[in-house]
């Protein structure tokens, strides 16, 4: 029988069973071009496996990533791969590889911040994750998404182009403006080949992925796009596709508005969709319908503070704040207590203190309002933040807030 203390890095020849092992659990059929061989962005390393003889009942995996905080970036452990087999539920596993990868973050001081998508919701939890960026889940008739007539596109170009083209062109944009968007991620060669990796098996019915550069008059390019057509057409011989638009993004406003001009005007479309777009998506405010766009958020990014004191003393804060916060976390004892933070725009530091505390709330709820987009003051109306000292949430609320939203435009 399958102990949980017996969970190890998996190997390169074990591969393709523990990927399998992955492959049941999500309800998909193995397959792809890493189903023999790890792919480029696997860290066998950092991976778990739990075999029960020679099949593999659990597995975990942590990528090593670089994430956007507000105001700076930290290294990050990109929880994945996180399965059990039916077989196996219910007996600790989980529970001993959520202990066992931030039991090694902590005593390694590795990554003060661990983060992952979760397929469901109700899982992580109860392990300190919370929901930390939101996807707006977009969508929208075509006929009525049409730019308000005094929106700015500028003088440059959108181009259709090859994906050589596109490459180097949009790696280049998105390491400048990931880094002013907490929950974005940094992206190397690794990551960019699977970002673009474009498997006919992998399209869901739709088109290969279309690359759009927008490009100044010097030639400067200061976007790109992503979508994929799925075309389709009514009974009485209408056209009814549907556009599924991947990534847009900009270095300027105008760059962004003619973006969406060129894919808002893709013919046979009815219905345009934006999945992974952030909630507070810019193309509202820029349609002469508002309410032709059309969100269904829901979360995104979850984030866990590994080590309290690195973690907040990584970001930066657009107020000052001199607090101190009690922290619960049961689950990472060393986070349990008391800290004190003072921060302010230029830098931040955080460390245990014997002060009375200002604020009493659990690891969840911290690790929630770290990139900036969830409120504690809204903690607070639902009865997850315990204030102490008069006004303390307000200021601290205020203090934890971006003017950016967070946004995680990248599945893992």
């Amino acid at each position: 029988m399958a102990d949980p203390v017996h969970l190890r890095p998996v190997t390169t020849e074990e591969w393709p069973r523990f990927s399998a092992a992955m492959s049941h659990v999500f309800g998909q059929d193995p397959g792809g071009p890493h189903v023999d061989a790890p792919s480029p962005v696997a860290e066998l390393d950092r991976s778990l496996a739990l075999f029960d003889g020679d099949q593999v009942v659990a597995t975990a995996g942590i990528y090593s990533r670089e994430l956007s905080v507000p105001g700076a970036v930290v290294p990050a452990a990109g929880v994945t791969w996180v399965t059990v087999a039916p077989t196996h539920r219910r007996r600790g596993v989980l529970t001993a590889i959520m202990r066992r990868q931030l039991d090694e973050l902590h005593e390694q001081e590795r990554e003060p911040v661990a983060a992952l998508w979760a397929a469901e919701s109700s899982i992580y939890s109860r392990f300190g994750y919370a929901p930390g960026s939101w996807r707006g889940g977009w969508r929208g008739n075509a006929e009525r998404l049409r730019l308000r007539p005094d929106v700015d596109c500028g003088t440059g170009r959108v181009r259709l182009v090859e994906v050589a083209e596109f490459r180097p062109a949009a790696a280049a944009v998105h390491d400048q403006v990931r880094r002013s968007v907490p929950g974005d991620l940094a992206r190397d060669d690794r990551w960019w080949d699977r970002l673009l990796a474009d498997e006919p098996a992998q399209r869901g019915g739709g088109t290969a992925r279309r690359h759009v550069l927008h490009t100044e008059i010097d030639g400067t390019v200061t976007g790109f796009a992503t979508y994929r057509m799925r075309p389709g057409w009514t009974d009485g011989g209408e056209p009814d596709g549907t556009l599924d638009v991947g990534e847009v993004r900009a270095q300027t406003p105008a760059g962004y508005a003619a973006l969406w001009r060129y894919l808002l005007g893709i013919d046979l479309v009815r219905t345009v969709r934006a999945h992974l777009a952030p909630d507070d998506d810019p193309l509202r405010f820029l349609l002469a319908d508002p309410r032709a766009w059309h969100a269904r958020p829901s979360d995104a990014l979850w984030v866990r503070l590994v080590d309290v004191g690195r973690a907040l003393s990584a970001r930066r804060y657009p107020a000052r704040i001199d607090l101190v916060f009690e922290v619960r976390d049961r689950f990472c004892e060393w986070n349990d207590g008391r800290w004190h933070l003072w921060g302010h725009p230029a830098g931040a530091f955080c460390d245990r203190t014997d002060r009375d505390p200002d604020i009493v709330l659990g690891i969840e709820e911290l690790s929630a309002v770290y990139l900036g987009g969830v409120s504690l003051a809204t903690l607070q109306a639902a009865g997850r933040v315990t204030e102490i000292s008069p006004g303390a949430v307000t200021l601290a609320a205020t203090a934890f807030s971006w003017p950016v939203s967070p946004w995680c435009p990248e599945e893992f």
